[in-house]
């Protein structure tokens, strides 16, 4: 059975006008405990690994960051924590919604000893409509959004506003 976004028994406050939009009851906000959770981005290359190939592995180890700043926001990863999974260099858009199914533990594809790690991320849903970089690049709203700032990284924090954003657009 797969299971579906957002995880049971978490809410996100500020997606609350969307989820009433959608139809959830005003009551929903008060009936569930809030999930305290952080929010991230992580990019591939879809001829490397492409959003399709995550689902139909149900997921995988995030393996093979090397680059430090990337590696400490692995290393904040929480398990429940949501990730949006972006394709870059081709398609440069964001096409799913991912979950963070264990913390950081060593990097298998690294040279043991090292400092590099990995996080297991689990697919929950494809946007509806995926999310281009020209769309995000067009939204004041996403003005300071790391993808913008710094394009070559492949992990990243987002604001839970930019990430409310990201998902209205691929809705």
């Amino acid at each position: 059975m797969t299971r579906q976004w957002p995880p049971a028994g978490t809410v996100l406050f500020s997606l609350r006008p969307l989820l009433l939009a959608a139809g959830y009851p005003d009551s929903t906000f008060t009936s569930l405990p809030v999930s305290p959770l952080n929010y991230w981005l992580v990019k591939s290359e879809p001829a490397a690994y492409s959003w399709d190939t995550f689902v139909r592995d149900n997921g995988t180890d995030w393996t093979g960051v090397r680059n430090f700043q990337a590696r400490n926001f692995l290393q904040q990863m929480q398990p429940g924590d949501l990730v949006l999974y972006y394709h870059s260099v081709t398609d440069k858009q964001v096409v799913g919604i991912a979950e963070v199914a264990a913390p950081a533990a060593p990097d298998a594809t690294a040279e043991a000893g090292s400092t590099w790690v990995a996080v297991h991320l689990k697919p929950q849903q494809p946007l509806a409509r995926p999310v281009s970089l020209a769309q995000i690049k067009q939204d004041a709203r996403l003005s300071q959004i790391g993808l913008l700032r710094q394009s070559r990284l492949s992990v990243m924090a987002l604001k839970p506003e930019e990430f409310d954003v990201l998902l209205e657009l691929g809705s």
